[in-house]
């Protein structure tokens, strides 16, 4: 329990600075799907902001309990099972939730495809950090 603790709030820590750095580097990289995010269909109150940044937190333990359950599954060296992890996390989380959002809401396939994308790198952060702290 205290690894899942522990890693749960290193990975809790780097997910919350990699949002912070993709929130930061989204208009600078994609400026056009930057754009998108101003569409009425998203919420433009500044009190749920807060929201954004506790995402990371609520995952990053969520997924060091799911790593401590099925970590014998992912075997290789640390990138390879960072990567499987990462990989696992978006299809069976990710893209499930990715294509009920793209039938439902009035946004583009390239947004959904950077949220998918951010949902793979999003795991396979932790999943790099699982696999190191839980040797």
């Amino acid at each position: 329990m205290k690894k899942v603790l522990t890693s749960g709030l290193v990975a809790s820590l780097v997910l919350l600075a990699f949002a912070y750095l993709c929130l930061q580097l989204m208009p600078v990289l994609l400026p056009y799907v930057a754009e998108e995010y101003y569409n009425p269909i998203f919420v433009e109150d500044a009190s749920r902001n807060i929201f954004y940044f506790i995402h990371p937190i609520v995952l990053a333990f969520a997924l060091a309990w799911f790593w401590n359950r099925f970590k014998d599954l992912f075997v290789g060296n640390l990138l390879v099972r960072g990567v499987e992890f990462g990989f696992v996390y978006a299809i069976i989380a990710t893209l499930p939730i990715m294509v009920l959002t793209y039938s439902a809401i009035d946004v583009s396939l390239t947004v959904v495809g950077t949220w998918l994308l951010y949902g793979f790198f999003q795991g396979t952060i932790a999943g790099l950090i699982f696999a190191r702290m839980h040797v």
